[in-house]
């Protein structure tokens, strides 16, 4: 993206975007880090746009729930956001080490790999969401047939009893 950024400022070459180019090639490591670091504030960005740990604890003081051995309201909401911190560390190394490994293996040993970080999540998310699908599908066709199968059992058990 950086280098699309520069190619659209349409400048020939000049030294400034030249060097830019340079370093935010892939396989550089300013490039590595500065990609790193954008997965890094994305997952919280997501992560604190998506979850809020004051409404969650007001929702579950509401409805009764509690988490235990912590007070509600307040406490509850910091205890929720402590986890949701380390759970968050967690999951954007864990994605900065997938994105970034195809990267590392391409800049160090010069393996050939087809596919970037990024596009293998999204290929292996998309892959398992498709078979969660396709399972779900299943198991409703599943029920289906056995409901049909219960209420022709039924037919026939009350065609049986008025004989």
């Amino acid at each position: 993206l950086p280098l699309t950024i520069v190619g659209f400022s349409g400048a020939e070459g000049g030294d400034f975007t030249a060097t830019i180019s340079r370093y935010l090639a892939h396989g550089q490591p300013i490039y590595m880090v500065l990609y790193g670091a954008l997965i890094m504030f994305f997952c919280f960005f997501y992560t604190a746009i998506v979850f809020n740990p004051e409404e969650n604890a007001d929702t579950l003081r509401k409805y009764g729930g509690f988490v235990p051995g912590i007070r509600p309201g307040k406490h509850t909401a910091d205890h929720l956001d402590y986890i949701l911190t380390r759970i968050t560390v967690l999951g954007a190394a864990y994605l900065v080490f997938i994105c970034l490994l195809p990267e590392f293996l391409i800049s160090q040993y010069n393996m050939p790999f087809y596919f970037g970080g990024t596009s293998l999540l999204i290929v292996v998310s998309v892959t398992m969401d498709t078979v969660a699908q396709i399972h779900s599908h299943l198991i409703a066709h599943q029920y289906e047939g056995l409901m049909k199968k219960a209420k022709l059992g039924k037919r026939r058990g009350m065609m049986r009893g008025t004989r």
